[in-house]
């Protein structure tokens, strides 16, 4: 059995993954207006990675036979500039994200909940992988600058993305 504390802390990166995948998803409908179906694809297609970890973390409650609280899901902004501004508006919430998680899994650690911290541990992995994708991506977009050409090649890029 989870204890308070801990179901409250998943409930609420459940929460914020969800926010995760609205943001992601906003992203993707400001790029298509945008002209850039690359991009667009690429934050569609990590609007839906984002759910499934919401999803991963409900099951886990799920297991645990602790409360599912879903909460309110705040509205991601409609805008966000160049394609730079916008990965670097995403780099900066995967970095958020690794807080988060860093942050239950001590929780998980202080407890001494081990199945938690198991859990816990593959969201660590994956933050290692998102913050290191979206990085490399804002990196590409600053060496591009405003070199229409360049952005057009990392928008022909992104737009092979494949579904994990």
């Amino acid at each position: 059995m989870l204890s308070e504390k801990i179901t409250k802390v998943l409930n609420k990166q459940i929460q914020a993954e969800l926010y995760a995948s609205n943001l992601y998803l906003a992203m993707s409908a400001y790029a298509d207006a945008q002209n850039l179906p690359g991009f667009a694809r690429w934050m569609r297609l990590q609007s839906e990675e984002e759910r499934g970890h919401a999803l991963r973390i409900f099951d886990y409650l799920g297991d645990r036979e602790a409360r599912i609280e879903i909460g309110e899901v705040k509205q991601p902004p409609a805008k966000f500039g160049s394609p730079l501004e916008m990965f670097e508006a995403a780099l900066e919430h995967e970095r958020k994200v690794t807080s988060d998680i860093n942050q239950a899994y001590e929780l998980a650690s202080h407890e001494h909940d081990h199945a938690t911290m198991v859990h816990l541990q593959w969201f660590i992995s994956e933050q290692v992988e998102e913050e290191r994708t979206a990085s490399e991506i804002t990196a590409r977009l600053r060496m591009a600058g405003t070199d229409l050409p360049s952005l057009l090649l990392i928008d022909q890029e992104l737009a092979d993305r494949q579904a994990a």
